[in-house]
Order: C-alpha cells, then structure tokens, then sequence
C-alpha cells in the first residue's frame, strides 16, 4: 500500500494555528469529512475516543491519530504538519509537529494495519521526517510523503 492510495493531495495541510491536541483532532476530522462524507463532530469522536485509549504520539515529533467508522468504503488519511509543535502525550513527552491520521472501515484489519504500518515506516525515516519539517509548502510535502521510500533515502 503506497500513501498515494489513501492521501489526497488536498488532505495534506500546512496549520500555523494549531495550539492543542484537541485543536489537532478538531482539524483532522474536518478535513476527513470533506474526504468521507461524515460529520466532522462524528470523526472528531472517533478520533478522540481512540485517543483516550493511549496517546497515538510515536515520539520523535510524530503523531497518527487513527480510528474504525461504519460506513467508510476504504481507508483514509490526513496529513497535518504544524508551524509550532503540540504537546500530544507521546511516548517521549516531546511535542509533536508532523501528524499523519487514518480513518478505516470498521471490519478492515489487514487494511488498517497495513496502513498504520505504512506511514509509520515512512514518517519515521529520517530522511522523509527532516524534509517534511523543512517544507511549509503543501504540494511539497504532498511529494515528500508518496515518493517511493528507496528515492527518500536519498533525499
């Protein structure tokens, strides 16, 4: 599964006005409502339930909210980088500035995880995480995010 499949490039957004994890979710379930046809309050709980389960913050400036829906017909996915890091409970207790969220149908294990496993790999190759946070530019990070992963190496 390549990035490509589940991120629209107008899901991949440049925020200078972000200033709390609630503000994050509050912008992801926006955006993924434009994308899904759900309410952006319905996809906000279901981000913000999964959230309560345990922070999503991988450590290292990185987040992945993510969440199962009924009704979705494949997974979906928002890119957010933020101007000013956010405290988001990670794991390291350092603020997060790059936050990849993905939403799925409910009953899509395989695809889900694959999808998880995907951007996790992608955000946290080093490479892709320092030219994601040198770009403010939306069609760049666009870019950044859906190269193959052995160009990125390069980068």
């Amino acid at each position: 599964m390549e990035l490509a499949d589940i991120l629209p490039e107008e899901s991949v957004l440049f925020c200078t006005d972000i200033k709390t994890k609630h503000d994050v979710l509050k912008r992801l379930a926006e955006r993924a409502s434009k994308a899904t046809g759900h309410s952006a309050q319905e996809l906000f709980d279901a981000l913000n339930d999964r959230e309560s389960l345990g922070s999503t913050g991988l450590g290292n400036g990185i987040a992945v909210p993510h969440g199962k829906m009924v009704g979705l017909k494949r997974v979906v996915a928002v890119f957010i980088k933020l101007s000013t890091p956010v405290d988001f409970d990670s794991v390291d207790d350092q603020p997060v500035d790059l936050v990849m969220m993905l939403l799925a149908p409910v009953g899509a294990g395989a695809d889900h995880l694959k999808a998880l496993a995907r951007v996790a790999r992608v955000l946290r190759t080093d490479s892709i995480a320092e030219n994601l946070r040198r770009s403010t530019d939306p069609a760049r990070l666009y870019s950044i995010l859906t190269q193959p992963l052995e160009t990125t190496k390069a980068a």
